[in-house]
Protein backbone atom coordinates (compact mmCIF):
# COMPACT_ATOMS: atom_id res chain seq x y z
CA UNK A 1 0.00 0.00 0.00
CA UNK A 2 1.40 3.39 -0.97
CA UNK A 3 1.61 6.32 1.45
CA UNK A 4 -1.18 8.05 -0.47
CA UNK A 5 -3.40 4.99 -0.16
CA UNK A 6 -2.72 4.80 3.57
CA UNK A 7 -3.70 8.46 3.96
CA UNK A 8 -6.84 7.99 1.89
CA UNK A 9 -8.04 4.86 3.65
CA UNK A 10 -6.90 5.67 7.18
CA UNK A 11 -5.93 1.97 7.38
CA UNK A 12 -2.49 2.41 8.93
CA UNK A 13 -2.10 0.24 12.03
CA UNK A 14 -0.44 3.07 13.91
CA UNK A 15 -2.49 6.00 15.25
CA UNK A 16 -2.71 8.98 12.94
CA UNK A 17 -0.73 11.68 14.77
CA UNK A 18 -2.55 14.97 14.30
CA UNK A 19 -0.97 18.38 14.81
CA UNK A 20 -3.37 21.26 15.55
CA UNK A 21 -2.34 24.85 14.76
CA UNK A 22 -4.59 27.61 16.06
CA UNK A 23 -4.63 31.33 15.28
CA UNK A 24 -5.89 32.52 18.66
CA UNK A 25 -7.08 35.96 17.61
CA UNK A 26 -8.82 34.57 14.54
CA UNK A 27 -10.66 32.15 16.81
CA UNK A 28 -11.53 34.87 19.33
CA UNK A 29 -13.08 37.17 16.74
CA UNK A 30 -14.73 34.23 15.01
CA UNK A 31 -16.37 33.14 18.25
CA UNK A 32 -17.40 36.71 18.98
CA UNK A 33 -19.04 36.97 15.56
CA UNK A 34 -20.91 33.70 16.10
CA UNK A 35 -21.92 34.10 19.73
CA UNK A 36 -22.23 37.86 20.19
CA UNK A 37 -19.79 40.26 21.74
CA UNK A 38 -21.97 41.13 24.74
CA UNK A 39 -22.87 37.52 25.59
CA UNK A 40 -21.10 35.13 27.95
CA UNK A 41 -20.41 31.42 27.77
CA UNK A 42 -17.95 31.20 24.86
CA UNK A 43 -14.63 32.80 25.86
CA UNK A 44 -13.46 30.03 28.25
CA UNK A 45 -12.88 27.78 25.23
CA UNK A 46 -11.44 24.26 25.53
CA UNK A 47 -9.48 24.18 22.28
CA UNK A 48 -8.50 20.51 22.39
CA UNK A 49 -12.05 19.33 23.12
CA UNK A 50 -13.43 21.48 20.30
CA UNK A 51 -11.02 20.03 17.74
CA UNK A 52 -11.41 16.46 18.99
CA UNK A 53 -15.15 16.81 18.50
CA UNK A 54 -14.70 18.18 14.98
CA UNK A 55 -12.41 15.29 14.00
CA UNK A 56 -14.80 12.70 15.45
CA UNK A 57 -17.93 14.26 13.98
CA UNK A 58 -16.38 14.69 10.56
CA UNK A 59 -15.40 11.03 10.62
CA UNK A 60 -12.92 10.98 7.76
CA UNK A 61 -9.72 10.21 9.69
CA UNK A 62 -9.71 6.75 11.26
CA UNK A 63 -7.60 6.24 14.37
CA UNK A 64 -6.74 9.94 14.62
CA UNK A 65 -5.08 11.08 17.85
CA UNK A 66 -4.17 14.70 18.59
CA UNK A 67 -0.41 14.73 19.13
CA UNK A 68 0.03 18.43 19.81
CA UNK A 69 -2.00 21.64 19.95
CA UNK A 70 -0.02 24.78 19.12
CA UNK A 71 -1.83 27.98 20.06
CA UNK A 72 -0.55 31.16 18.42
CA UNK A 73 -1.52 34.49 19.95
CA UNK A 74 -0.17 37.77 21.34
CA UNK A 75 -0.53 39.29 24.77
CA UNK A 76 -2.89 42.24 25.12
CA UNK A 77 -0.99 45.38 26.11
CA UNK A 78 -1.24 45.75 29.88
CA UNK A 79 -0.78 49.52 29.87
CA UNK A 80 -3.54 50.15 27.32
CA UNK A 81 -6.06 47.58 28.58
CA UNK A 82 -5.07 46.16 32.00
CA UNK A 83 -8.39 44.35 32.53
CA UNK A 84 -8.24 42.49 29.20
CA UNK A 85 -4.56 41.70 29.82
CA UNK A 86 -5.37 40.14 33.20
CA UNK A 87 -8.30 38.12 31.81
CA UNK A 88 -6.23 36.84 28.91
CA UNK A 89 -3.38 35.88 31.24
CA UNK A 90 -5.72 33.73 33.33
CA UNK A 91 -7.11 32.05 30.22
CA UNK A 92 -3.70 31.25 28.74
CA UNK A 93 -2.55 29.72 32.01
CA UNK A 94 -5.77 27.69 32.21
CA UNK A 95 -5.22 26.38 28.67
CA UNK A 96 -1.76 25.08 29.54
CA UNK A 97 -2.62 23.75 32.99
CA UNK A 98 -5.56 21.69 31.70
CA UNK A 99 -3.74 20.41 28.62
CA UNK A 100 -6.21 22.14 26.31
CA UNK A 101 -3.11 23.32 24.42
CA UNK A 102 0.44 21.96 24.53
CA UNK A 103 2.39 25.03 23.49
CA UNK A 104 1.74 28.75 23.11
CA UNK A 105 3.68 30.72 20.53
CA UNK A 106 3.57 34.47 21.07
CA UNK A 107 3.52 37.18 18.44
CA UNK A 108 3.28 40.91 19.17
CA UNK A 109 0.41 43.16 20.15
CA UNK A 110 0.92 46.55 18.53
CA UNK A 111 -0.81 49.82 19.42
CA UNK A 112 -0.60 52.78 17.08
CA UNK A 113 -2.66 55.71 15.91
CA UNK A 114 -4.37 55.83 12.55
CA UNK A 115 -6.25 58.53 10.67
CA UNK A 116 -9.54 57.92 8.92
CA UNK A 117 -13.03 59.14 8.19
CA UNK A 118 -15.54 59.20 11.03
CA UNK A 119 -18.12 56.48 10.33
CA UNK A 120 -20.92 54.50 11.96
CA UNK A 121 -22.35 51.02 11.40
CA UNK A 122 -25.19 50.81 8.91
CA UNK A 123 -26.84 48.42 6.46
CA UNK A 124 -27.21 48.31 2.70
CA UNK A 125 -30.44 47.65 0.79
CA UNK A 126 -30.10 43.89 1.34
CA UNK A 127 -29.64 44.23 5.10
CA UNK A 128 -25.90 43.47 5.07
CA UNK A 129 -23.48 45.44 7.20
CA UNK A 130 -22.18 48.62 5.60
CA UNK A 131 -20.05 51.39 7.10
CA UNK A 132 -21.61 54.82 6.67
CA UNK A 133 -19.43 57.92 6.62
CA UNK A 134 -20.66 60.61 9.00
CA UNK A 135 -21.34 63.97 7.35
CA UNK A 136 -22.12 67.43 8.62
CA UNK A 137 -25.66 67.69 10.01
CA UNK A 138 -27.40 68.73 13.17
CA UNK A 139 -26.37 68.67 16.01
CA UNK A 140 -22.82 69.00 14.57
CA UNK A 141 -22.86 71.43 11.66
CA UNK A 142 -19.82 72.74 9.78
CA UNK A 143 -19.94 76.32 8.54
CA UNK A 144 -17.61 78.11 6.14
CA UNK A 145 -15.89 81.43 6.77
CA UNK A 146 -19.05 83.27 5.72
CA UNK A 147 -21.12 81.36 8.27
CA UNK A 148 -22.92 79.23 5.68
CA UNK A 149 -23.48 75.51 6.32
CA UNK A 150 -21.12 73.17 4.45
CA UNK A 151 -23.31 70.33 3.34
CA UNK A 152 -21.91 66.81 3.40
CA UNK A 153 -18.69 67.90 5.08
CA UNK A 154 -16.81 64.87 6.38
CA UNK A 155 -14.75 64.52 9.54
CA UNK A 156 -11.20 63.18 9.75
CA UNK A 157 -10.27 61.63 13.10
CA UNK A 158 -7.15 60.14 14.62
CA UNK A 159 -7.90 57.00 16.62
CA UNK A 160 -6.07 54.37 18.64
CA UNK A 161 -5.65 51.13 16.68
CA UNK A 162 -4.86 47.72 18.20
CA UNK A 163 -3.29 45.08 16.01
CA UNK A 164 -2.02 41.57 16.63
CA UNK A 165 1.05 40.68 14.59
CA UNK A 166 2.74 37.39 13.92
CA UNK A 167 0.13 34.72 14.65
CA UNK A 168 -0.38 33.78 10.99
CA UNK A 169 3.39 33.47 10.47
CA UNK A 170 3.74 31.38 13.62
CA UNK A 171 0.89 29.07 12.56
CA UNK A 172 2.53 28.59 9.17
CA UNK A 173 5.98 28.03 10.67
CA UNK A 174 4.90 25.37 13.16
CA UNK A 175 2.70 23.66 10.57
CA UNK A 176 5.45 23.39 7.96
CA UNK A 177 8.16 22.47 10.47
CA UNK A 178 6.12 19.56 11.80
CA UNK A 179 5.02 18.42 8.35
CA UNK A 180 8.48 18.57 6.77
CA UNK A 181 10.17 16.80 9.70
CA UNK A 182 7.58 14.02 9.67
CA UNK A 183 6.48 14.77 13.24
CA UNK A 184 2.79 14.44 12.34
CA UNK A 185 0.65 12.37 9.99
CA UNK A 186 -2.14 14.94 9.54
CA UNK A 187 -2.78 18.58 10.41
CA UNK A 188 -5.67 20.76 11.55
CA UNK A 189 -5.36 24.50 10.92
CA UNK A 190 -7.89 26.70 12.70
CA UNK A 191 -8.00 30.04 10.92
CA UNK A 192 -9.75 31.83 8.10
CA UNK A 193 -6.74 34.01 7.27
CA UNK A 194 -6.09 33.95 3.53
CA UNK A 195 -2.38 34.59 4.19
CA UNK A 196 -2.12 30.89 5.07
CA UNK A 197 -3.00 29.78 1.54
CA UNK A 198 0.57 28.88 0.49
CA UNK A 199 1.63 26.88 3.59
CA UNK A 200 -1.67 24.99 3.45
CA UNK A 201 -1.09 24.05 -0.19
CA UNK A 202 2.41 22.83 0.65
CA UNK A 203 1.13 20.83 3.62
CA UNK A 204 -1.64 19.19 1.55
CA UNK A 205 1.00 17.77 -0.78
CA UNK A 206 2.44 15.80 2.13
CA UNK A 207 -0.27 15.04 4.72
CA UNK A 208 -4.06 15.21 5.01
CA UNK A 209 -5.09 18.67 6.23
CA UNK A 210 -8.29 19.87 7.86
CA UNK A 211 -8.97 23.58 7.45
CA UNK A 212 -11.37 24.88 10.10
CA UNK A 213 -13.03 28.27 9.71
CA UNK A 214 -13.62 29.77 13.18
CA UNK A 215 -16.01 32.35 11.72
CA UNK A 216 -18.75 29.87 11.05
CA UNK A 217 -21.22 32.52 9.94
CA UNK A 218 -18.89 33.66 7.15
CA UNK A 219 -17.64 31.85 4.03
CA UNK A 220 -14.24 30.17 4.16
CA UNK A 221 -11.68 32.36 2.38
CA UNK A 222 -11.49 31.34 -1.26
CA UNK A 223 -7.72 30.89 -1.21
CA UNK A 224 -8.02 28.41 1.68
CA UNK A 225 -10.46 26.20 -0.16
CA UNK A 226 -9.46 23.21 -2.27
CA UNK A 227 -10.36 19.67 -3.22
CA UNK A 228 -10.44 16.62 -0.98
CA UNK A 229 -8.15 14.89 -3.49
CA UNK A 230 -5.45 17.59 -3.64
CA UNK A 231 -1.91 16.32 -2.99
CA UNK A 232 -2.04 13.19 -0.82
CA UNK A 233 -5.81 13.62 -0.46
CA UNK A 234 -8.14 12.94 2.46
CA UNK A 235 -8.50 16.64 3.31
CA UNK A 236 -11.62 18.25 4.78
CA UNK A 237 -13.05 21.64 5.60
CA UNK A 238 -15.17 22.65 8.59
CA UNK A 239 -16.90 25.64 10.17
CA UNK A 240 -17.34 26.29 13.88
CA UNK A 241 -20.81 27.48 14.86
CA UNK A 242 -22.00 29.15 18.06
CA UNK A 243 -23.28 25.94 19.67
CA UNK A 244 -19.88 24.28 19.29
CA UNK A 245 -18.15 27.18 21.01
CA UNK A 246 -20.56 27.11 23.92
CA UNK A 247 -20.51 23.32 24.23
CA UNK A 248 -16.73 23.05 24.55
CA UNK A 249 -15.71 25.14 27.53
CA UNK A 250 -13.00 24.53 30.11
CA UNK A 251 -14.12 23.31 33.54
CA UNK A 252 -14.94 25.99 36.10
CA UNK A 253 -12.62 26.34 37.85
CA UNK A 254 -9.87 25.02 35.57
CA UNK A 255 -7.54 23.71 38.24
CA UNK A 256 -6.53 26.76 40.24
CA UNK A 257 -7.70 29.22 37.59
CA UNK A 258 -11.15 30.80 37.74
CA UNK A 259 -13.03 32.02 34.70
CA UNK A 260 -13.05 35.84 34.52
CA UNK A 261 -16.33 37.58 35.31
CA UNK A 262 -18.59 37.94 32.27
CA UNK A 263 -16.90 35.14 30.36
Amino acid sequence: MTQNQQHASGASRQPMRVGVYVDGYNVYYGARDCCGRSTSGWRWLDVRALIENAITYQGQWNNAVIDRVVYCTARVDAATNPSAHADQDVYLKALLSTGAVDYIEYGNYVTRTKTGLLAVDGKDATGKHKAEVVTSKWPVVVRDSAGQPVRDARFMVKYLHFEEKGSDVNVASHLLLDVLTGSIDAAVVVSNDSDLAFPLRVARDRVPVATINPRGERPTAGSLQGQKSDGVGNHWWWKIKDKAYRRHQLPEPAGKYTKPAGW
